[in-house]
Parts: C-alpha cells; structure tokens; sequence
C-alpha cells in the first residue's frame, strides 16, 4: 500500500507502518527541523512542502492519505464556501486532498477538544463533508497509554473508507462491539470490586484490599497544558513519587523512578531506581506496627520531601514516550534540544500509528479480491 502523508512532522506513520512493506508516495511538511529529519531519515521520498500548493502535485495513485491537521483550522463558515477555496483552513486542505486524489483509505487525527469546537458543529461539518466525498468514516478518541507508552495522549482519530462505513468502522472497533448484543450488567446485590480508591494522576491496579498506586512516569506531551505548562511545551511530573505500601510484613514494597534512573538513592534531589529489593514501605506510622515498620516509615517520609524536585525530562526519553527509536531526532552532530522537543511533542504517537496500520492491513488482506 502506498500513502501521502501531509502534516508530517517527523513521520510517526511511517516509523509505524515501516514494518508492514507500506510505501510513502510524499511527505508535504513547512517546518525546517521536521523537514531535516525526514531528509534524513527518507532521503528518496520527496516532501512537497506547503499542503495548500496540492493542485500542482503530479503524483502516482495513492491508496491512503494520513494527517492530523491543526484544530485552528475548523470553520463552518469556510465548509460553506465549498472545497473550491480552502486557503488558510487546513482541514478543509486536508478534504481537497482527499477529493482530487481519492484515495481508498483515509486516516486523520486531532485533539479531543474537536469534538466540542463550536459545540461539536466544526467536527460534524468535517464528516459530513466527507460523507459528500463518498467515504463511509468512523472516529474514535485512542489514548497512548493503552499502547505501551508511559504518557496519557488521548486523540481523536478518523479512519474513512471511499464507499462503506463498515471497514473503517471495523478497523477502530472490535467486531464484538458493534453487534449491539453487549453482556448483562451485573445482578443487583453483586459486591463491588474492593479497589474504588480514587487517585488523581496515577494509574491503579491490586493485589490486596488497599491497593497499589503506581506512579505514571509522564503525564504528556502537549504544546499546551493547563497543570504542567513549561516554556519548551513540555509536561512535567510537580508532584512527588508514589509508593506502594503494602500491609504484609512478609512483602517487600518497591520504589519507582523516571525513565532513565540508574543509580541507587537521591541525587540532586531526583529519586533514583533502587537496584535492590526495598524494605516494607508502610503508609503509615502505626504504633501497633513493628518498630522496624515504624522506623521504616520515616524513611518514606524522608524520600517523599526530598522528591519534589523537578527535572527536565531528556529528548531520548520523549522519543521513547512518542515509541520513536532512540536517537531518532538526533540527526546531527550537536542536535539542540529545543527543536526535539517541540517535533516530538507535536508529533503523533508511533505504537497507536502501528496499531491502525495493521488493522487497515488485515482488513486490505481479507478484502481483497472479494469487492465488486
């Protein structure tokens, strides 16, 4: 399958699809560090530049078009111009593309905050004119964290198929899902599972009846975000790290630390991975608890005050937040950091990228030969 990405960035949709033999027909990308990377990375597939310039590409067929325009870019109004005239409207680029090209496949991507632009009519305009186009579509909001990346990056993704609703629908949702025949809710009276506790900003699991909060290691990479906004666009963990405290003397507790930990104990007051098993970690110093358990729970408390130190999260480790390959934006001798991050951080996620591919894949194969 061959395919024209716009927007490109630095191509996560072509990090994800490099595995499934798919061939990028063109990139069409403004930005000079983004476009540096894709020199390096795809020096034999051309970049077209400016994606409002699409009139003058002379291109093969292409079987799939892949962007995420920016959200800016919605306006009703614009949609009522027609496609004729999308100047200075991405999104309406984006369905131009579509129109003059049409591909088989479409997938497009944006932030969640789409579906309540202009009170959801800006997103409802955007499917109904690709219903106007000939694409059956389905959307779906997908968050990185489910794809294993330790960051939470909900996205919404729009996959279109030139005719039928039913293979984009069958590529974002499970089949068992749209059947409309979903299990009974539980019987009246059902106990509840133990583990309700909320936790604001970590994620939960367990074992016992006071659960294991686990620490997430990033909260995202945004350009923008209310609760940890930095200069350089990038989110950074405020609060101190979590524990496990566990209620059985026979159980070791367990400290966790940033990507990229390698040594034992604090250092400049950032916790460090411990190398070795960890003493009991207790929640709490309970005088009916061991005076081990009692003195080990000041050590907690000491690590906890000196863990509110922040420190910058490095490019190799938002590579690996995004799924890129380490070193993946370090295309020169002395890379600065300032450009890696702001690509990175506009960039799509590569594991959720993969995860459509591969759907798209499986359903091109199962297809084939088998449509009118």
């Amino acid at each position: 399958m061959n395919y024209l990405s716009v927007c490109s960035g630095i191509e996560a949709a072509t990090c994800a699809w490099h595995e499934l033999g798919w061939t990028p027909e063109a990139f069409s990308e403004i930005e000079k560090f983004p476009s540096e990377v894709l020199a390096h990375h795809y020096p034999n597939v051309p970049n077209l530049g400016d994606m409002t310039n699409f009139k003058e590409w002379n291109l093969e067929p292409i079987d799939l078009l892949v962007g995420g325009t920016p959200c800016q870019s919605f306006s009703v109004a614009g949609l009522r111009k027609g496609l004729d005239d999308p100047r200075g409207n991405l999104a309406l680029v984006y369905l131009a593309i579509a129109d003059r090209f049409k591909p088989k496949w479409l997938v497009w991507e944006n932030v969640p905050g789409v579906l309540s632009s202009n009170g959801g009519r800006d997103f409802g305009s955007f499917l109904g004119a690709l219903a106007q186009l000939g694409y059956g579509f389905s959307y779906r909001v997908l968050d990185a964290q489910y794809f294993g990346v330790a960051q939470r990056r909900r996205r919404v993704f729009v996959v279109g198929y030139l005719g039928d609703w039913r293979p984009a629908a069958a590529v974002l949702f499970e089949s068992e899902s749209l059947r409309g025949d979903s299990p009974p809710s539980r019987e009246k009276g059902e106990v509840t599972p133990t583990l309700t506790k909320e936790c604001t900003g970590v994620s939960r699991t367990g074992h016992n009846e006071d659960g294991w909060y686990i620490p997430e290691i990033a909260q995202c990479l945004e350009t923008t975000c209310n609760d940890y906004s930095r200069a350089d666009g990038f989110c950074m963990m405020t609060e101190p790290m979590a524990f496990h405290a566990s209620q059985d003397p026979d159980v070791s507790g367990s400290i966790t630390a940033p990507l990229g930990a390698q040594s034992n104990g604090m250092s400049n007051g950032i916790l460090q991975q411990a190398t070795t098993v960890a003493p009991t970690l207790t929640a709490s110093n309970d005088p009916s608890r061991s005076p081990q358990s009692s003195e080990v729970t000041k050590q907690v408390e000491a690590v906890y005050a000196s863990s509110m130190a922040v420190r910058r999260l490095t490019p190799t480790e938002c590579e690996r937040l995004q799924g890129f390959p380490d070193g993946y934006t370090d295309i020169r001798t002395t890379t600065p950091d300032g450009p890696r991050y702001k690509a990175l951080g506009n960039s799509m996620a590569v594991p959720v990228m993969k995860w459509i591919g591969e759907r798209i894949d499986r359903i091109t194969l199962a297809t084939e030969g088998t449509e009118p």
